[in-house]
């Protein structure tokens, strides 16, 4: 045995021992008692979900492998959790048995990465993400909506059938992400195949686990690649401007965090915030004559439709007491988003109400660790439902919503495909 591999084991040895022996990795397929949580009547959070939060916001979801999981549903609760910067952790690798290796690279990035390590990479991410720097990508953002509503168009006539989802929904966040990063051309093929299997569970958490590392050792490889030629985006901004202050594995982490929050949520939310605004005419109308209705919209689709379905999980460093229920130290809480976000206490109604609209919503989590391309997003989508809407006033689902085939276990929810008619 090398040294290397000897270090690599002995620090996965610790890393589970911490853990209590725990490996989650292990798991060909994610119990039902942990995973229902995650389905939905169409669009909507399940019953049993809001049943069980209108009954008691913090409960004890299951015990699996000798560890306690609470599931927290309520908004005041969520929040309560995601604010505290001490109480929890977000590191999962103790529980990852050989992915856990802090060699491995499977992990990292600001979501799973506790202060002080994630205060000093997200302040060196965040200045990317000001409105000042994010105003500059405006003009590249509605080029790109622009050309794949080209795309549409030239897709069919008037009463032919096009799939939003290639076309309009997963094209638009993937070019503006692979820009935002500064990855060439030639490299971008290749990326997109990585995108969408690190969500879906079905299949258990090893082909998650998977596709999460393909993603990560891409762009380890890009982080390497441009420490030597910086390129124009953010990887080769933060080696130009930081240089040695952070190191390849920091840096592929950072993007792949990029790539984690930018990608399959905004795909997701263009995806079915077109299919609600299709099915409520008079939003649509709105943003066909009024483009600039589209912020308090957006920030209803994104609270309405909650893609992503569970914050970060937050394994519990010292006994705490949520919604009046004792958590121990070595529980793990997962804070439902869709459940919170919808929460009677504080949002009454559950329709797409722009006139009670409010940015505060958890759709991009809470605290310290909450989305850092949140406006980034918002960019996004309020810039391209109205152009969708703008140039195809007429357009409807070619079926209803409830029938599209949305993925069923997947922490960011979704659609496969959405079908439409482009009307006159």
């Amino acid at each position: 045995m090398s040294l290397v591999t000897t270090v690599k084991k002995a620090v996965r040895d610790r890393l589970i021992a911490r853990a209590g022996g725990i490996d989650l990795s292990r798991l060909d397929k994610v119990p039902d008692a942990l995973s229902w949580p995650l389905r939905r009547e169409v669009m909507a959070p399940s019953s049993r979900l809001s049943a069980t939060r209108d009954e008691d916001p913090v409960q004890l979801l299951a015990s699996l492998l000798g560890l306690e999981v609470w599931l927290v549903t309520g908004d005041a609760e969520s929040r309560l959790v995601l604010s505290d910067t001490t109480s929890y952790s977000t590191d999962i690798r103790p529980y990852m048995g050989s992915r856990g290796s802090v060699t491995d690279g499977d992990f990292g990035g600001l979501g799973f990465t506790d202060p002080p390590d994630h205060t000093r990479m997200r302040r060196l991410l965040t200045p990317e993400f000001t409105m000042r720097r994010l105003e500059r990508l405006r003009p590249g953002v509605g080029s790109i909506i622009d050309k794949q509503i080209a795309e549409i168009e030239a897709a069919g006539e008037r009463d032919a059938v096009v799939d939003l989802v290639p076309r309009f929904a997963f094209p638009i966040p993937f070019l503006v992400i692979c820009d935002l990063l500064g990855l060439p051309d030639e490299k971008r093929e290749t990326f997109s195949t990585l995108a969408t299997a690190r969500f879906d569970i079905s299949k258990g958490a090893e082909s998650s686990l998977g596709a999460i590392g393909g993603s990560r050792a891409f762009l380890l490889a890009e982080a390497a690649r441009q420490r030597v030629n910086p390129g124009p985006g953010l990887i080769g901004q933060i080696v130009r401007e930081h240089g040695d202050e952070i190191t390849d594995f920091e840096l592929g982490g950072l993007a792949d965090g990029v790539f984690t929050g930018g990608l399959e949520t905004s795909a997701s939310m263009l995806a079915l915030g077109t299919a609600v605004l299709l099915e409520n005419r008079e939003l649509w109308n709105r943003l066909v004559e009024d483009p600039d209705s589209a912020g308090p919209i957006v920030d209803e689709l994104l609270r309405v439709l909650s893609v992503v379905q569970v914050a970060f999980p937050r394994f519990v460093k010292r006994d705490v007491v949520i919604g009046g229920k004792h958590i121990a130290e070595g529980s793990v809480i997962v804070c439902s988003l869709p459940a919170a976000n919808r929460d009677p206490r504080t949002t009454p109604g559950d329709d797409v109400d722009p006139t009670r609209a409010h940015p505060s919503h958890l759709a991009f989590g809470h605290g310290f660790h909450r989305c850092v391309g949140a406006e980034l997003a918002r960019m996004e989508l309020k810039l391209a439902f109205p152009a969708l809407a703008r140039r195809f006033p007429h357009m409807r689902l070619s079926v209803p919503s409830a029938n599209l085939d949305y993925r069923e276990l997947s922490v960011v929810y979704g659609v496969e495909s959405l079908p439409v008619r482009l009307g006159g």
